[in-house]
């Protein structure tokens, strides 16, 4: 169910994206939509440098990775790790164990599209 009542844009402040960040879970994020006004998703877009895996964690919501750039392996509950490309979307049930280790030589991009939304309070780290 939405909260969506009427027609909305969110503005960004001086019109630029969210600046980029670096998070304990070995990635840098940039959250592109994350407001209380649209509380049913969140976008975010990941980056993975070569060579790095992030960290084994679940989160509380329904997540899904569309990949854009570079290749990775990808880990989902505790099973076999299975190679993702451009154009893969993965999609992770609520609870599950997850991780995605960067294979290639330039970054790994991917969106994580939530619902609902990411909270802090939903990451669990697994390690």
């Amino acid at each position: 169910m939405t909260n969506i009542r009427k027609a909305t844009i969110l503005s960004s402040p001086e019109g630029a994206l969210p600046a980029e960040f670096y998070t304990s879970e070995r990635c840098y994020i940039t959250e592109l939509l994350n407001d209380p006004d649209d509380a049913t998703t969140s976008v975010a877009r990941a980056r993975v440098a070569p060579g790095v895996q992030t960290q084994l964690h679940s989160l509380a919501v329904v997540e899904r990775y569309l990949i854009e750039q570079g290749n990775g392996l990808m880990e989902l509950d505790g099973g076999r790790e299975i190679e993702v490309g451009v154009g893969d979307r993965v999609l992770i049930p609520a609870g599950c164990s997850q991780r995605i280790r960067n294979t290639g030589e330039t970054d790994l991009l991917f969106l994580c599209i939530c619902t609902p939304r990411f909270l802090p309070e939903h990451y669990q780290n697994l390690e």
